[in-house]
């Protein structure tokens, strides 16, 4: 079986807890508030940053050597989502996570 390092450990972590934050963000807050928050685009955007940072997980998890091109790709999409929930306000706990995760997936993809 696969035992990824401490620094691997703590990227499927911080990936795992995006992925919760952005999924449970986008449908239960985003939805709800409507508005900006509630835009095609801005959902898309929070979908894709949960399924990547999933995905990223996942692969890390079976030990795939692809993880360093998927943490790579995470990172930007975790900025970019961090960078659009930050301009839209009331958002801080995806702000937060976003910028957690694309810290750790940089590091991953190195």
């Amino acid at each position: 079986m696969h035992q990824p390092t401490p620094e691997m450990q703590a990227c499927i972590d911080e990936c795992l807890r995006c992925y919760q934050v952005c999924l449970g963000m986008s449908t239960n807050h985003c939805l709800k508030l409507g508005g900006d928050h509630a835009s095609p685009d801005h959902i898309q955007l929070m979908l894709a940053c949960a399924e990547t940072c999933r995905a990223s997980a996942q692969v890390m998890i079976i030990g795939s050597r692809h993880h360093k091109h998927l943490c790579a790709e995470c990172a930007d999409i975790c900025e970019d989502c961090a960078n659009e929930c930050e301009r839209i306000g009331d958002m801080d706990d995806c702000v937060q996570a976003c910028r957690r995760c694309a810290e750790s997936c940089r590091k991953m993809a190195a």
